[in-house]
């Protein structure tokens, strides 16, 4: 399979103005420092209209970002989820076996994007112990610290660091990410339902979408007590995976909506009792 490939840069920008992508930076290190802004202040100190500023403060509220307000923003307000230490000491088992289920359909010389969760991380030591050779674009520390030790070639994204989750989130996260294309996509969330694909950490849910739009292929990693739960935000509908990987076959609506959706189903196996 092909190595991911660097795109070509986009088109000039014109004097006087900010980028896209610094503007939308700039936004949320402004947020940092106060609880609200107003477009109609960051549209004249940016050098942009209110149109514009409307537009990028309503694609970070879409992507977790912020909490959109009348005339502004505000900085995102905490909502109570466990925390990547918390989810990594719980059903340590079940995420095993999921990992090692989706490790073993990798192949050497492959490119994958993989995001930052509990579950990939035990991926990434599923891979890490398969010896693969791949090349693995990531915003996860664990992950890019676990693979980078073994044969595969890691490339860590940019971004705003988030100590909680030990990853990267934001804008610069987003355009690095939409430099390249790769083979496959691997990732997790906080929910799966018929609506869809959800996620609940501030600003996972916008760096999953992007990386399953750069994947040729599209998998999810997802344990059963996360079957039929919602997260704050949607990252994408059922019909927009390829494959998922379980440690237990969904049932009823659930099952029929995958089916729908032309998603297959792997069932990570079940260790015998003898084992």
């Amino acid at each position: 399979m092909a190595k991911a490939t660097k795109r070509d840069a986009g088109p000039d920008v014109r004097p006087g103005k900010v980028k896209k992508s610094e503007r939308r930076r700039k936004i949320l290190l402004e947020l940092k420092l106060r609880p609200h802004v107003r477009i109609s202040e960051l549209a004249r100190q940016f050098n942009a209209s209110t149109e514009t500023l409307r537009r990028d403060f309503d694609a970070l509220a879409k992507d977790g970002l912020i909490d959109r307000a009348h005339g502004g923003a505000s900085a995102l307000s905490q909502r109570h989820y466990p925390n990547l230490d918390t989810r990594t000491a719980a059903r340590i088992a079940e995420r095993e076996r999921i990992a090692l289920a989706a490790a073993s359909q990798v192949r050497d010389g492959e490119t994958i994007m993989i995001d930052s969760g509990s579950t990939t991380i035990e991926l990434a030591k599923a891979l890490a112990y398969r010896d693969v050779s791949c090349t693995v674009i990531t915003n996860s520390l664990p992950v890019a610290m676990t693979l980078g030790s073994r044969s595969a070639d890691v490339m860590l994204c940019p971004g705003e660091y988030q100590g909680d989750e030990n990853a990267v989130v934001g804008t610069e996260t987003l355009e690095f990410l939409r430099g390249f294309r790769v083979d496959r996509c691997m990732i997790g969330a906080s929910g799966l339902s018929v609506d869809g694909v959800s996620e609940t950490v501030r600003g996972f849910a916008a760096v999953k979408r992007e990386m399953l739009r750069q994947a040729s292929l599209r998998q999810l990693l997802i344990g059963s007590e996360k079957f039929n739960q919602s997260g704050l935000a949607r990252v994408v509908g059922i019909d927009e995976l390829h494959s998922i990987f379980v440690d237990v076959r969904p049932q009823n609506e659930l099952l029929a909506a995958l089916k729908r959706g032309g998603v297959d189903i792997h069932v990570a196996d079940t260790p015998s009792p003898n084992a």
